[in-house]
């Protein structure tokens, strides 16, 4: 009993000794007074003459003195108030600690109920946020998915800060953490990706798992905003911090002494940003010259504001996620983290299509479909597409006694006709009877549905002319919509624009819908002269391109970057032409005849040929040319591509063999094009077409297994096949075993960096084997072991023509080392060979040294980053002096100490030929390098 008056007595004593700790720390008092209150330690009267107090600092005061007066347990209570609500009182963690404090069994009984309006407003973030998120967007504004019953995840591949990667993200939790985070004083985790490849889902998955507080993360305050409502405000218009971040989400209640507001200033890494669609923002913006915003109470206008948010110059330290799609470059201060979103693999879309289709027999149906259209499969790996396609699907399948697909490779104008098909279904069309089905056609569909069709369209190209992504209620009525037309669903509300709850302003549910309605009311339109269909061509080709060069070479080149212009895109503008070229094909020409003039379509369709003839030839005229070892090579820039898209969508065969013949080059190089599966429809389109042999170089793309399957038929002609980073797995290399086997043409093939096991690495060596003219192979960073090197090296033996392979960062270990040293040995033609990283210890640096005695051909040779030690040292010191003719020998980051590298030294003076040998990263100290300066051919640096 005496302890226990001790410890009551403690608590008393506390809040004495730390009087003024609390004075200065203890910001909100609501709660306290609540709960307080509500135990009967405090009377009404002591509420109000706390609360009739001047200063904050003088109420705490008064609390402190009132407890004290009560008692030991009324003293106790409070500091076990400050010890429950955490959250609100996080200044005063330290301190609980600091006095070891644990409640007694008595007062751990007693009720805390958390009133702090801190507290009380990140639960009223998260109930809104749950609400906000639980649903999935419905396009047709009729039926609701809940967002856990249909989300899949995507590939989500983390970046460096010159785009390379570093793997792929394995939950969103890792989003917001610090793995992969290449610069700590970035403020911002940039999340890019192509058109409708999820980055908005991703956000709003995000968003629903912290409403539910199932995001590992201790923020407690999430706020999110659509980029495009920064478009919105006048030039005149400011506003505070406070303002933009309550009115666009949701305002505190019962906050009388602003104590929300005075918590995210203090603890700004308890606070979660979302922004969505940078691109969206219409406005030319310069990151350097844009007035900063310091001050949190100055008021601005809210484009300042969020460039100063995204700097960090206002609440610095807050976890900030910002998207974008791809080409959208940022300030590489501004960036923590970079990921690119990267579409469904196989294992994902199969996923969806189980999520999405809850009988088995449309989920048979759909996957035969997919299973025989490649090209279709590479269009589903983007999600916006996949939901189109299986909507579209789901819906004329019940509707109909049959849905097919087209005959021909499907286009994207075909999934968008789709969908605009589904949405014309719900005007006025009589209720089908639940036991018989109608015959679908299109053209019906279409016609009966052409006034409303017409109108949105015509709204989607005055808005997109305008540069505008929101259209307002005036803007409808004036284009001829009506109230009946809405729910039809191409349109959606958008609030966040006004911050209010009444939707006074619309948008297409999504920017690619509105450019293909917009390509739609050019080719609806029979008032403007016909020529008019080309206006977005014309605005697109004044566009200044830059070649498709790795990422810093494209915005490091000067000394002052300009950032004019950062968020104008005009990728909406060429997915206009594209669907315009899409709905002027011959392959819609039966459908288009039923709703504009046939004269006046075969007009249109007449003038879109002859353009796309001259662009064609202008453009390859005006590629970049050189010459190098591999012959004429020729860099394709991006406005090239998209006319690649706009000839397949015409599906003009005569358009793709002119193309075809204009290609003089001998290697056409896409690298870093931001190419994707669908891109290498439309290159076979044209390739197949050429006669003559060619190079093809698409590294550091995104064309996946589906892209390599497009490919196919131009596999007959292609002599050098570069297809490293692009996720291609063994299902890739099947592919090209048959085809490069078939036709023997192959003299390089490029697979670095992919998921290729020892599997495929079987089937590459059967490549090497069995094509005659291969000179060079580089399949480093893939996952092949020891069985896969034993596969390789085998071939490589056999091998009359390969000179050069590249196998750095595999893991062959020490017996696929001895494999490739029994290949090296007399080999007559290999002079480049690399097996850096591969896990190759002394044992096995052992064998390549004694094999390489009896070969007179290999001149450089690569063993960075591997295991070798002193043990290895006599073997490749013999070797050097041997003088086989080896001239460059490299040995970086292995385990060499002096008396190693002493050996290698000697061997040196006995070599006057060889002109290197690299040792850099070894084990050896500056002073124990020094012994070794007068060797100027050993280098450490």
């Amino acid at each position: 009993m005496g302890q226990r008056e001790d410890a009551k007595l403690s608590c008393l004593n506390i809040l004495t000794y730390h009087r003024e700790l609390l004075v200065s720390r203890l910001r909100s008092i609501q709660c306290i007074l609540d709960n307080l209150s509500a135990c009967g330690f405090l009377c009404e009267e002591d509420v109000e003459i706390i609360q009739r107090t001047v200063t904050k600092a003088d109420q705490v005061r008064k609390i402190l003195e009132l407890v004290q007066c009560k008692g030991d347990e009324a003293c106790e209570y409070f500091i076990y108030i400050i010890y429950k609500v955490c959250d609100a009182y996080i200044d005063l963690q330290p301190w609980l600690k600091e006095i070891n404090y644990n409640p007694s069994n008595e007062i751990a009984l007693m009720k805390v109920v958390n009133t702090d309006p801190i507290s009380r407003y990140s639960s009223k973030l998260r109930h809104e946020m749950g609400r906000d998120t639980n649903f999935i967007m419905s396009y047709g504004q009729r039926a609701e998915t809940r967002l856990e019953d249909l989300y899949t995840d995507t590939l989500m591949e983390l970046l460096n800060d010159s785009d390379e990667s570093l793997g792929f993200l394995e939950s969103l939790d890792q989003l917001l953490g610090d793995h992969a985070a290449f610069n700590p004083q970035g403020e911002t985790t940039y999340v890019m990706g192509d058109v409708g490849v999820g980055k908005s889902i991703l956000l709003q998955k995000l968003q629903n798992l912290w409403s539910k507080k199932e995001l590992q993360t201790d923020a407690i305050f999430f706020f999110k905003f659509r980029c495009r409502m920064f478009s919105v405000f006048k030039d005149t218009e400011q506003v505070s911090l406070r303002d933009l971040l309550f009115k666009y989400n949701c305002y505190p209640d019962h906050d009388p002494d602003n104590d929300v507001f005075d918590y995210i200033l203090r603890f700004p890494e308890k606070i979660i940003f979302t922004f969505d669609g940078y691109d969206e923002i219409q406005d030319d913006l310069d990151l350097i010259n844009v007035p900063e915003v310091v001050s949190p109470e100055e008021k601005a206008h809210p484009l300042q504001l969020l460039i100063s948010l995204l700097c960090g110059k206002l609440l610095k330290g807050s976890q900030k996620v910002l998207t974008a799609r791809t080409g959208i470059e940022l300030q590489s201060r501004v960036i923590r983290k970079k990921v690119a979103l990267r579409g469904f693999s196989p294992t994902h879309l199969k996923t969806y299509i189980d999520l999405h289709f809850r009988e088995q027999e449309h989920r048979e149906l759909v996957s035969v479909q997919l299973d025989a259209n490649p090209h279709l499969c590479g269009l589903c790996s983007t999600p916006l597409f996949c939901w189109i396609f299986f909507q579209s699907f789901r819906h004329l399948h019940t509707m109909h006694d049959s849905f097919h697909l087209p005959e021909t490779s499907i286009t994207l104008t075909d999934i968008f006709l789709l969908l605009s098909e589904v949405f014309l279904c719900r005007s006025a069309s009589p209720a089908h009877s639940l036991l018989k089905k109608s015959t679908r056609c299109a053209s019906e569909t279409f016609k009966r549905g052409l006034k409303p069709l017409a109108a949105f369209a015509k709204l989607a190209l005055q808005s997109t002319e305008r540069g505008s992504f929101i259209c307002s209620q005036e803007e409808i009525t004036v284009c001829g919509l009506t109230e009946e037309d809405l729910p039809l669903g191409f349109l959606r509300p958008v609030s966040e624009c006004d911050g209010s709850q009444s939707p006074a302003t619309f948008e297409f549910v999504h920017i690619t819908l509105q450019s293909f309605l917009a390509a739609f009311a050019l080719v609806l339109d029979e008032q403007a002269a016909a020529s008019s269909i080309l206006r977005f061509f014309t605005e697109c080709s004044r566009k200044r391109d830059s070649a498709c060069l790795p990422l810093p070479s494209c915005i490091r080149g000067s000394s002052k970057p300009s950032e004019k212009q950062l968020f104008a895109t005009n990728e909406h503008l060429q997915f206009t032409n594209l669907f315009l070229c899409g709905l002027l094909s011959k392959a819609q020409r039966s459908l288009m005849e039923h709703l504009v003039s046939p004269v006046l379509l075969k007009k249109k369709q007449a003038l879109l040929k002859s353009y796309l003839s001259t662009s064609v030839k202008s453009s390859l005229r005006g590629l970049p040319h050189y010459h190098s070892d591999e012959g004429k090579k020729v860099h394709v820039m991006p406005n090239f591509l998209w006319t690649l898209r706009c000839i397949f969508e015409t599906g003009s065969k005569d358009i793709a063999q002119m193309t075809a013949r204009g290609i003089t080059a001998g290697l056409i190089k896409l690298g870093y094009c931001n190419m994707y599966s669908g891109d290498c429809t439309a290159l076979n389109f044209v390739l197949q077409h050429r006669q003559k042999p060619l190079g093809l170089d698409m590294d550091n793309n995104n064309i996946s297994d589906y892209g390599v399957m497009q490919l196919k038929l131009s596999f007959s002609k292609i002599t050098v096949v570069r297809l490293c980073v692009n996720r291609l797995t063994d299902t890739s290399i099947e592919i090209l075993a048959e085809e490069l086997c078939k036709h023997k043409v192959v003299e390089v093939l490029g697979l670095y960096n992919n998921n290729i096991t020892d599997a495929g690495a079987k089937l590459v060596a059967q490549i090497i084997e069995e094509c005659p003219k291969l000179r060079v192979v580089k399949i480093g960073k893939n996952n092949i072991t020891a069985l896969g090197g034993k596969y390789l090296a085998s071939a490589i033996q056999k091998s009359t023509s390969i000179f050069d392979v590249g196998m750095w960062g595999n893991s062959i270990s020490d017996e696929g080392a001895e494999a490739f040293a029994g290949a090296l040995r007399h080999h007559p033609r290999l002079t480049n060979l690399s097996l850096s990283a591969n896990c190759i210890t002394s044992k096995g640096g052992q064998c390549l040294a004694e094999a390489l005695k009896e070969n007179s051909v290999l001149r450089i040779f690569w063993l960075v980053q591997n295991d070798l030690t002193d043990d290895a040292a006599p073997h490749l010191a013999e070797l050097v002096q041997a003088n086989t003719g080896l001239s460059h020998l490299w040995l970086i980051n292995n385990q060499f100490t002096v008396d190693g590298i002493r050996q290698l030294a000697e061997a040196l003076t006995h070599n006057p030929t060889i002109k290197e040998i690299c040792v850099k990263g070894n084990q050896l100290s500056p002073e124990e390098e020094k012994q070794f300066e007068a060797q100027k051919r050993l280098r450490f640096h």
